[in-house]
């Protein structure tokens, strides 16, 4: 795969914008939509972002870092970057799907390549009834909230609240409690990426609750489904020396 023709976009953060600046002098600037690869600048927030906005683009994506946390992105370099493209490993992502049901009876979908959590809106416990392909798993969860997340997100917050990091080919999902107040020794669960789950939010009235998929937050939910969506896929470049899965095993012995 050739990847000449390069399309830079960045953050807007100083660092990020400087290295666009660079870049395009240097390699030139095509369109998204007709490049043959989007080099994103910026940090890990940004490149979620960049992930949504060309998700129907064939081109991948090749982050480097110009931001703050930078699990997702290579590391920032000037010279060489259109061979270092061709000798990239190449990781296919799926997003997970959320549709969500609020108190005034509407419906919100939306997608998310790192997790779906739901959370708590006000000082009242949030309290849900979990179903597994349409099975009740768990009767009540009262907790700060709960989350699903990928094997990409896994080691975001989903790590931060004690779940588990996942191998990016392991074909699972992870189910985390945050904060679980009841049952107070559950930890969350490993699941096939198959696996329909569907949240109920008891007593929403008085313990509201808002979900969100990644960048996108419904609030007042009283129903929430989420499943990996495989009509959608994501492209992410690497290089070969310090790739997403090297990152993710790392993750586990990090002091």
């Amino acid at each position: 795969m050739s990847y000449a023709r390069v399309a830079f976009v960045a953050a807007d953060a100083d660092p990020a914008r400087e290295a666009l600046d660079i870049l395009t002098r240097r390699y030139g600037q095509q369109r998204p939509e007709d490049a043959d690869v989007i080099v994103a600048l910026g940090g890990d927030g940004f490149m979620l972002e960049a992930v949504h906005n060309y998700m129907q683009l064939k081109a991948p994506i090749f982050g480097m870092h110009r931001g703050t946390v930078g699990f997702l992105m290579n590391r920032y370099e000037e010279g060489d970057l259109l061979d270092r493209l061709q000798k990239t490993t190449e990781v296919i992502l799926h997003p997970l799907r959320m549709v969500a049901l609020t108190a005034d009876g509407k419906t919100h979908e939306a997608v998310a390549m790192n997790e779906v959590s739901m959370l708590r809106q006000t000082r009242q416990a949030a309290k849900i009834r979990i179903f597994i392909d349409g099975k009740e798993r768990m009767n009540e969860l009262s907790c700060d909230g709960a989350l699903v997340s990928t094997p990409a997100g896994s080691s975001a917050y989903n790590l931060s609240v004690h779940g588990p990091v996942l191998p990016l080919g392991a074909n699972v999902l992870a189910l985390t409690p945050i904060s679980a107040f009841r049952p107070r020794r559950w930890r969350g669960a490993i699941l096939p990426h198959t696996a329909i789950l569907k949240f109920v939010m008891l007593e929403p009235e008085k313990r509201p609750v808002s979900a969100v998929a990644d960048r996108d937050e419904v609030r007042d939910v009283v129903e929430v489904t989420v499943r990996e969506d495989r009509s959608l896929s994501m492209r992410m470049l690497f290089d070969p020396d310090h790739n997403l899965e090297e990152r993710i095993v790392a993750e586990q012995f990090a002091p």
